[in-house]
């Protein structure tokens, strides 16, 4: 989020009172029109309103204050949490003219000074600083000092204490309105509930403020939840059969999950490198740097690695670890498809998180409410873990958005739709068997030996316990120890089962006495026998398959244009090693693709392509001239359309017989 990677797409453009917002857009975006609701926004902001903006990763939230700052007097003040990404973002901006700098802790004493210089003299058009940053004096003393022309508060969400990236710093942002009163303010968050929207407008003091809510859908990313087998293999699996070649995020909960992750895929071919706290700062940004420079890195990282990041052509975010909320979720996923173009993200997912992730909420810190809060999360992310409906429906609903009527089509419950049963008896049965322990033996366990009873298992464990005694040993002999696990998974996420202390043993709830009295019934998702096959489509609706060399960045284009394509991509890749910038600060692979399906003849020509700005036009006009003239080849329709969905059968009911042992 916050980067200039978000590119508009052609819809109506402004009246005239956008005119000279739309000029902007064009001179220096390289754009015609806007998208959405930037229009009105940015003519909100321009005219001095404040806003508060609900924008998904790759909406255009960057454009939102960027045109504005750029058509205001003054210099537009950017308050942003990524330190690490602000030298990125304002040599992004350099590069399409826009005058841009940066103050922060990685600066030195007379680079500041150089900084403030400018933002003194009016020759800035953007400055960015990090929240702490406005906690010092000398920081508002500058501010006072010059002229500002609009306040963007980036990544609002983290303002929210109930939220997943909170930052106290923001806390204090609220004095902005009180100091400099006519100056609008712009708060923009791509993750945000409704009680998130609530609180950002409260905490940062924006009561007058207009509210601007888009879909958070993301069509291009094709959502798919797999059953945890052997984790390591499996996302092994997924990057060669799918992603080959591709630039990826690999999310895991702790730091030696990272580390051995990193190490497994490296060792078996894939380019890795690891991101989390505990490594060196110098490693950490000698990592990002890689990533954000090169084609085909695959980052494995802790949550502490990813926003802001402003990669267009990450083609996956896959996750080894549940996540902690469907906030979280959703805002690392979101930084796949950036670009518009299909991308994946994939979670591998099992007992064990939510027996981790439930102990985790008990054993931290914070008080009652906090835990109650964190708990209703994991409830909402288990739920959308363990639905049988369209999981993009789902997601869309917990942040207050009606999805479609019809499923996406793009998610594995849509693409596979997953068999339902009636899994009440099999629900008595763990039930049963953790009643029989706590009342005939005073005993709590785990799940592995719940699941070693009900199958008759005469395990070590088992025979020094004398469970094999217990009336309920053996009668689970009709299911496999994966469905099993997979029927206590799903009765912890329906509050059927708990999690209770150190060890992670199993407990009734209020709700098990009307399953055990056969006063509520268990449905359950069956577990399916393979993961769902791949089947991505591009936004616009047109068919795609995975990654690989040809890259999605291609998929739209004749086989004819492929070799153009990749020339221009060479020359760029040439052009960004020589000024040390990321590829895509040069050009976005969508604008390269429109440069060779029209192949401009001139530079007047080629200065009509999306994308490409006055400053563009100027400093590599000749040299893509000069690539599609060294090359033989001609425009030629990219063909259109897509399969039509297949009907899937509805899903299956098994009922069995009542038993006598309940």
């Amino acid at each position: 989020m916050g980067g200039i990677s978000e590119m508009p797409q052609v819809t109506e453009g402004p009246g005239a009172a956008g005119s000279e917002a739309l000029a902007t857009l064009h001179r220096v975006f390289g754009f015609d029109a806007f998208r959405g609701e930037q229009q009105a926004i940015i003519e909100h902001v321009v005219a001095g309103g404040d806003a508060v903006v609900l924008m998904p990763t790759g909406g255009g939230k960057s454009l939102c204050y960027q045109i504005p700052a750029l058509v205001r007097p003054g210099t537009g003040v950017v308050v942003s949490p990524l330190i690490a990404l602000m030298q990125d973002q304002v040599d992004a901006l350099r590069a399409l003219g826009v005058r841009a700098g940066f103050m922060n802790s990685t600066q030195d004493f007379d680079e500041r000074r150089v900084v403030e210089a400018e933002f003194l003299a009016g020759e800035l058009d953007l400055l960015y600083l990090a929240p702490e940053r406005l906690r010092l004096d000398a920081t508002l003393d500058l501010l006072s000092r010059g002229k500002i022309s609009v306040f963007a508060i980036d990544e609002a969400h983290c303002v929210s204490q109930w939220g997943h990236d909170f930052r106290p710093d923001y806390l204090a942002l609220s004095l902005l309105g009180e100091r400099w009163p006519d100056v609008p303010r712009i708060a923009l968050t791509a993750t945000a509930t409704r009680a998130t929207h609530e609180e950002i407008t409260q905490r940062l003091n924006l009561p007058t403020a207009r509210h601007f809510v888009a879909s958070f859908d993301r069509p291009n990313i094709q959502y798919r939840i797999v059953p945890k087998a052997d984790p390591k293999k499996q996302l092994l699996a997924f990057l060669r059969e799918e992603h080959p070649g591709d630039a990826g995020i690999v999310y895991c909960l702790s730091r030696n999950s990272v580390e051995r992750t990193a190490e497994f895929l490296t060792a078996n071919g894939i380019q890795a490198v690891p991101y989390h706290a505990g490594l060196d700062a110098s490693v950490r940004a000698a990592h990002q740097s890689r990533f954000l420079r090169e084609d085909g890195l695959v980052v494995v990282a802790t949550i502490a690695f990813g926003m802001g990041i402003d990669k267009p052509d990450v083609r996956f975010v896959a996750h080894l670890d549940l996540p902690k909320s469907i906030e979280g979720y959703y805002q690392e996923t979101g930084r796949a498809g950036r670009d518009g173009l299909p991308s994946t993200a994939w979670m591998a997912y099992g007992l064990n998180d939510v027996i981790q992730q439930r102990k985790l909420i008990q054993s931290g810190e914070g008080d009652e409410a906090f835990r109650r809060r964190a708990a209703s999360h994991l409830d909402a992310m288990l739920a959308l873990c363990e639905t049988a409906r369209c999981r993009r429906g789902q997601l869309l609903a917990y942040f207050g958005q009606d999805a479609d009527a019809e499923a996406c089509g793009n998610c594995d419950t849509c693409l596979t739709p997953p068999e339902t049963w009636d899994g009440t008896v099999a629900a008595q049965k763990v039930l049963s068997t953790v009643v029989r322990l706590q009342r005939e033996r005073g005993q709590k366990f785990g799940a592995v030996q719940i699941v070693d009873i009900l199958l008759g298992k005469r395990t070590a464990k088992v025979i020094q316990f004398d469970h094999d005694q217990l009336s309920v040993f053996g009668i689970g002999q009709d299911l496999t120890e994966g469905e099993w696990r997979g029927v206590i998974r799903q009765l912890l996420a329906q509050g059927l089962l708990a999690v209770e202390g150190e060890y992670g043993t199993l407990v009734l709830t209020e709700a098990s006495g009307a399953v055990l009295r056969r006063e509520r019934e268990v449905p359950l998702r069956k577990e399916p026998k393979k993961p769902a096959a791949s089947r991505s489509r591009s936004a616009g609706g047109s068919g795609a398959s995975g990654g690989g060399k040809a890259k999605a960045a291609a998929a739209e284009l004749p086989e004819a244009l492929l070799p153009a394509f990749e020339a221009l991509r060479a020359w760029r890749a040439e052009q960004a090693r020589e000024q040390g910038v990321p590829a895509y600060v040069i050009f976005h692979d969508a604008t390269l693709r429109e440069i060779v399906t029209r192949w401009p003849g001139s530079v007047r020509e080629l200065g009509t392509v999306n994308g490409v700005g006055e400053k563009k036009l100027v400093t590599y006009g000749e040299g893509v001239l000069k690539v599609l003239a060294s090359l033989d080849g001609a425009a030629v329709p990219a063909p259109a359309g897509a399969p039509d969905d297949a009907d899937w059968p509805e899903p299956a009911d098994e009922p069995e017989p009542e038993p006598d042992w309940v």
